[in-house]
């Protein structure tokens, strides 16, 4: 009896400090949270950038335009110069901001996992076209695969701060450019019900993966009705021209009502200018360039302005992912485009380093912050990508995203009212025990205003090494294990899974 008395008092007892220790029910930094308060540019040096963009467009233009585009843009009050350049009157370009997409639904499958682009709003999710994967058991980086796709896809489904999923790698062993685009959309329809988003190689796949959409909805044109998939596209390409192939696959996504990132990209002392002034100027003009190709099809289009800073280093030509020159580059430009008010993507995480390091905290945690400060509506990037965006890791995903939750908490700030003051709450402990231990003040705000992560440890040197002395990179590893052997979604009927892989050339 002695011993069933102590063994319950001391499991009593260790319940009490694992309900302490647990995380609140209450989620204290969920996403969407307002961003913005970030401000590295003053306005008057955003009209200068603003100004000299528009100057681009209307005295230098944009080349390579195709057949088909330059016909609209000119009965819509473009104009071709004497170079053959196709240039924009700001009249014209200002009229199109004005009737652009400012705010608009990215559907999830599951309605309850669509999310809001646009306004004040900051969401973190993925991008990136990884070639590499960092092994989950050997360590070491090899050729990403179709199945690595979906145990990513999988994977991201579990967290709750990857807002929306985009391909994180390309599954080299898929060789056709059909078979890569349609294994690609079947992954992550397989893997997740969020909204997701992925790349057309050519506009001839996008038909066959529509179709393919529409089987899993159960209805032919289902899928356009309620589109939960957009497409990444770069119909710009630096400095100042179009690339045709990325024209005509985005005008295809638009004749199915797919909403569309148009991702400029350009290259500090490359593509685009190294003084960061004049860098964002050239690449508002380009982002601009691709908002004109779009609604002169379709007046307010679903498009995030995508106008995305990247950096190289003048030293070597390398990309550099991380540092504080992009993360100030992707911050200015999500002001500048919250400030012309349109749905504003950049990105962020997309660090150098290799390893799960210090390197990597560092480079992600400054970049990914800066960027949910700035207000960023969508973040790219910002899970799981490593090697400059060469590499992925199913380890980063999940660190990133308790990243993610310090970073909302951040954004969500201080509230101040008569109860978070508390002052009778203070002036009773003080004349009291002393302390705040206890009060219902202090466990009131223990559920609601703190995140507890589960990654990173809070022990005592002395408790950390009896545990064994884990690094953070090391409890992810096994957590992504576990999720991986328990969680397989079930989001294709198996019916539905027959009728499409007899329809299509399924490889997973």
């Amino acid at each position: 009896m002695t011993r069933v008395k102590s063994k319950r008092r001391m499991g009593g007892r260790a319940e009490r400090v694992a309900a302490r220790s647990a995380p609140p029910v209450i989620n204290p930094c969920p996403p969407g949270q307002v961003g913005g308060q970030y401000r590295p540019l003053s306005e008057s040096e955003i009209r200068a950038i603003y100004g000299t963009a528009l100057r681009l467009l209307e005295d230098l233009g944009m080349g390579d335009v195709p057949e088909i585009l330059e016909k609209q843009l000119i009965a819509h009050g473009a104009k071709k110069n004497d170079r053959g350049r196709i240039v924009f009157p700001a009249s014209m370009v200002e009229g199109i901001i004005t009737n652009a997409a400012m705010i608009f639904t990215l559907h999830g499958r599951d309605p309850a996992r669509s999310i809001e682009v646009g306004g004040d709003k900051v969401y973190f999710g993925t991008g990136g076209a990884a070639v590499q994967t960092l092994d989950l058991d050997m360590q070491v980086y090899r050729p990403s695969t179709l199945r690595d796709l979906y145990d990513f896809t999988r994977l991201q489904d579990t967290l709750t701060n990857v807002s929306w999923f985009t391909r994180c790698c390309v599954a080299t062993d898929v060789p056709r450019v059909i078979d890569l685009d349609v294994n690609t959309a079947y992954a992550l329809l397989r893997g997740t019900t969020k909204p997701v988003a992925t790349s057309f190689t050519v506009a001839e796949t996008i038909a066959p993966i529509v179709k393919m959409f529409d089987m899993a909805l159960g209805a032919d044109g289902a899928f356009s009705k309620r589109p939960f998939v957009k497409a990444h596209i770069s119909p710009v390409i630096s400095p100042m021209r179009f690339g045709e192939d990325a024209v005509e696959v985005a005008l295809e996504c638009m004749k199915h009502n797919i909403p569309i990132s148009c991702i400029t990209a350009a290259q500090s002392g490359a593509t685009a200018p190294a003084t960061l002034a004049g860098f964002l100027a050239q690449s508002l003009a380009e982002t601009l360039g691709s908002l004109i190709m779009v609604n002169v099809f379709e007046p307010g289009y679903p498009m995030v302005f995508s106008n995305w800073p990247l950096v190289i280093d003048l030293r070597s030509g390398a990309f550099c992912g991380g540092g504080g020159e992009i993360s100030v580059l992707n911050a200015a430009s999500a002001q500048i485009s919250n400030w012309l008010g349109l749905p504003s993507g950049v990105a962020s995480s997309m660090t150098d380093a290799k390893a799960i390091d210090a390197q990597y905290g560092m480079e992600k945690g400054i970049s990914a912050l800066a960027a949910g400060l700035a207000g960023g509506n969508l973040i790219y990037e910002s899970s799981g990508m490593t090697a400059s965006l060469l590499g992925v890791s199913f380890e980063a995903f999940l660190l990133d995203d308790e990243m993610h939750s310090h970073i909302y908490r951040v954004l969500r700030g201080v509230e101040v009212s008569d109860e978070t003051l508390g002052y009778d709450t203070i002036c009773a402990a003080v004349l009291g025990v002393g302390h705040f231990l206890g009060e219902k003040n202090t466990l009131g705000a223990m559920e609601r205003d703190y995140f507890y992560p589960s990654l990173a440890d809070r022990d005592d040197p002395r408790t950390w090494a009896e545990k064994g002395g884990t690094d953070a990179w090391s409890r992810a590893r096994e957590r992504v294990r576990d999720i991986l052997a328990n969680h397989e979604p079930e989001y294709v009927e198996a019916s539905v899974d027959r009728d499409i892989r007899e329809a299509f050339n399924i490889l997973l």
